[in-house]
């Protein structure tokens, strides 16, 4: 039960935090609780996750995306998602798959020259320095098609996919290991290593094969170094999830693995079907492999190459002695090392304990030569009370563990019970379950894997959802619990609808560990991070032929895109290459053609390109898909596609607006009044330390860009009105009008943003 005093408190709190005492409140907290039919333990819930305006979250997650083949991420404690990240399929809101240069990451993850347009995205990984997240980089694997995926947290792109060379599927990774030296991933369902080989499935035993690899990070680089990756070639039992150890088994990898019986089903020729089959024995078996010493054999030549790969075989692995099982209760799912180090935790969904091996105590029977078997492929089997520090029941279908900041105390996800148990594995105590709807998968605490687990939530990745959330037809969404784990009792605080594929897992890591970027140098190109050859600043845009080659050169900026024509004839290939020549944060422009499936997302800075074939004649509008200014929708040119040989018979006049004097005389008075407010906020910007903000800094250097290009245009109207040609002279004037109106839009935002932050007056 609550204490009184905790209740008191959180009405309190959120009689202060909506202001039941100001003019503005149209109803007390008592009438909303009475309305809504709250309870006193709802506002206590409500009170943890309510994140005020301009308030940002402690943690930021990011959860897999499941079939959509994505990333998504959002805060805690407030559950607000704030991104959903394109990585293995298509994702037009950011242009992902549409230009040419995420088109060349896409087209990493083509197998067998095959494009790839869906993705099962399983297990995401923070990047780690000593075992601790450092928020620098992120991958994601896809099980469906075996793929590992790197995405650069300082933009939050993805910048590199590589296809497995060996494997038909994988559900183990991805993991990093303790430094990022190399992030793993285990192959799922047993298949032939050589990629295009076939035998027939009474070969299994003999010529089916699982597999652990390792791929080796350049983290100057930001990608992986296939050349300098490995696998080890593993008996073919379904390998599943694995981990890396930190501490004292820095080193080694941790994988286990369902259907040692290696059946393959058959129900079409009356055998019992695959489930059966898999999960008649008693135990599976955990792989502990030693990756750094692999990595040496691997250096000194003695792997063998399989479709191009480096590859150490079941029989030199043995040989050398980095290979040793050891059995584990049947059909395990998660394997997860603890902060220290020194144990491992299995659970198994068709038992009811979590086991706990000792890490030393699998040394010592590896060093001492104990072990209780071999395995029909030679691999030395460690015997399981050997290995064992405890076994925990905790309730039915347990599979994955997670840590808190407490020592020993660690939480596991209960399938069938659909419930989360507390305990302690080092003295193999129970302390608390909570109920969570419904048959949870995996879990995440904060920064739960690492060696620095930070406790205080833990979100429960539910599978059903059932009667949580509006009915939305047959397909319902997944369901994020976020529960407070900061207490001895554990409460839940808050539901959250994910309905985007089915997130299979999720990592969480403090905010602030995040450094991302707001803006690219101009003319960069994310994906690669080196300078776009098709790059452009204001007064270089062009457009060149070449044979049936059109190349453009453009730009982006509040509020037109340059050219605004674009000049082509049937059958021409046009590549169109595009900078945003923002600097403000926030500024992102977007590019589509009619007709012609162009899209682009092009944040401040940014340089992309597109290309695509004229081969229809006709008119298309080309606009900015994202709503940048007061003036967006004016922001479109024209593509216009001519028929082969196509001349005009005589160059016309574009068509006149007879405007008058007295309009021309109206617009300069407009721009006097505008320059006024301009310069009150110049005065205003000026007068405090704005050079102490560097998000203000950027903002004044994009207005006075916008305010550096009215001189031309003045010159022009002036000259204009001189010869009394009142078309041009307003319409040029209006031009110096829409450059202050975008300056003052820049500035009007500085102004806000330092009175929110706190500038200081200056003398």
């Amino acid at each position: 039960m609550m204490s009184r005093f905790a209740v008191k408190a959180a009405v309190l709190m959120l009689a202060a935090t909506f202001g039941t005492g100001t003019a503005w409140a149209a109803e007390s907290l008592q009438d909303v609780m009475k309305r809504r039919s709250l309870s006193q333990q709802d506002l206590l819930a409500a009170a943890k996750t309510y994140t005020p305006s301009g308030k940002r979250d402690e943690f930021v997650v990011f959860s897999s995306g499941g079939q959509s083949g994505q990333l998504i991420v959002y805060g805690i404690p407030s559950m607000r998602i704030l991104k959903y990240v394109g990585v293995f399929t298509p994702e037009p809101w950011q242009g992902y798959g549409y230009d040419e240069e995420s088109k060349d990451i896409l087209k990493g993850g083509w197998i067998d020259g095959k494009e790839i347009t869906w993705g099962d995205a399983h297990h995401p990984a923070i990047s780690e320095t000593n075992g601790q997240y450092d928020g620098q980089f992120l991958f994601i694997n896809d099980k469906a098609n075996p793929r590992v995926a790197v995405v650069d947290l300082r933009d939050f792109e993805t910048k590199q996919i590589v296809a497995n060379p060996i494997y038909k599927s994988e559900h183990g990774g991805a993991f990093v290991t303790a430094n990022t030296e190399y992030v793993f991933e285990a192959a799922q369902y047993p298949a032939p290593l050589e990629r295009k080989k076939f035998y027939p499935l009474e070969e299994f035993n003999e010529k089916y094969r699982g597999g652990m690899t390792y791929w080796k990070f350049d983290r100057k680089a930001g990608r992986l170094v296939p050349a300098q990756s490995f696998s080890v070639e593993l008996p073919p039992y379904s390998q599943d999830i694995s981990d890396a150890g930190k501490g004292p088994s820095d080193g080694w990898s941790f994988t286990n693995s369902f259907c040692s019986e290696r059946y393959v089903g058959g129900i079409e020729q009356g055998r019992p079907p695959f489930e059966a089959g898999c999960s008649a024995k008693d135990t599976d078996y955990l792989h502990v492999i030693n990756w750094r010493k692999a990595a040496e054999l691997v250096a000194q030549g003695k792997a063998q190459k399989i479709n191009g790969h480096n590859v150490l075989s079941i029989e030199t692995a043995v040989k050398e002695g980095i290979l040793f099982l050891v059995p584990e209760p049947k059909s395990p799912h998660g394997v997860d090392v603890t902060p220290d180090g020194k144990y491992i935790i299995v659970s198994g969904k068709l038992d009811t304990h979590v086991s706990v091996y000792s890490f030393e105590k699998i040394q010592a029977a590896i060093k001492a030569g104990k072990f209780e078997s071999k395995d029909p492929y030679g691999i030395p089997v460690v015997g399981m009370r050997d290995a064992l520090h405890n076994q925990v029941q905790l309730g039915l279908g347990p599979l994955h563990t997670q840590y808190d900041s407490k020592q020993c105390v660690a939480y596991t996800s209960l399938y069938v019970d659909s419930q989360v148990a507390k305990w302690n594995y080092c003295d193999g105590k129970v302390l608390d379950k909570i109920a969570v709807h419904y048959n949870i998968g995996h879990l995440m605490t904060m920064e739960g894997d690492s060696a620095g687990p930070k406790g205080r939530y833990l979100v429960a990745l539910n599978k059903l959802s059932i009667d949580r959330f509006n009915p939305v037809g047959p397909l319902h969404p997944q369901n994020h619990q976020l529960i407070d784990i900061s207490n001895d009792k554990m409460q839940l605080i808050y539901d959250m609808p994910l309905p985007l594929g089915e997130p299979h897992y999720a990592v969480a890591i403090e905010a602030s560990k995040l450094k991302p970027g707001v803006r690219y140098k101009v003319g960069t190109d994310s994906r690669t991070d080196k300078d776009h050859p098709g790059r452009a600043r204001a007064g270089e845009e062009r457009t060149e032929r070449k044979g049936n080659k059109v190349t453009v050169f453009g730009t982006l900026i509040r509020s037109h895109i340059t050219p605004e024509i674009i000049e082509a004839e049937v059958g021409d290939e046009v590549t169109i290459n595009l900078t945003n020549l923002e600097r403000a944060e926030d500024e992102t422009h977007g590019f589509a053609i009619s007709a012609y499936n162009v899209h682009a997302s092009i944040e401040p800075g940014k340089t992309i390109s597109v290309k695509f074939k004229a081969d229809k004649e006709g008119v298309y509008p080309y606009y900015c898909t994202e709503f940048c200014s007061a003036l967006h929708l004016e922001m479109q040119g024209y593509l216009l596609v001519k028929p082969k040989g196509w001349k005009a018979v005589a160059k016309k006049d574009a068509v006149k607006s007879n405007y008058t004097e007295a309009d021309y005389r109206a617009t300069l008075k407009r721009i006097v009044d505008t320059q006024a407010v301009i310069d009150s906020v110049v005065a205003y910007i000026t007068s405090t330390n704005f050079k102490d903000f560097p998000d203000v800094v950027s903002m004044v250097e994009d207005a006075t860009d916008q305010l550096g290009k009215i001189p031309d245009a003045k010159a022009k109207h002036e000259a204009a009105a001189g010869k009394k040609d009142w078309d041009n002279a307003n319409l040029w004037a209006e031009q110096v009008y829409q450059y202050q109106v975008k300056a003052a839009d820049i500035g009007l935002r500085a102004k806000t943003y330092l009175d929110q932050h706190g500038a200081k007056k200056v003398k």
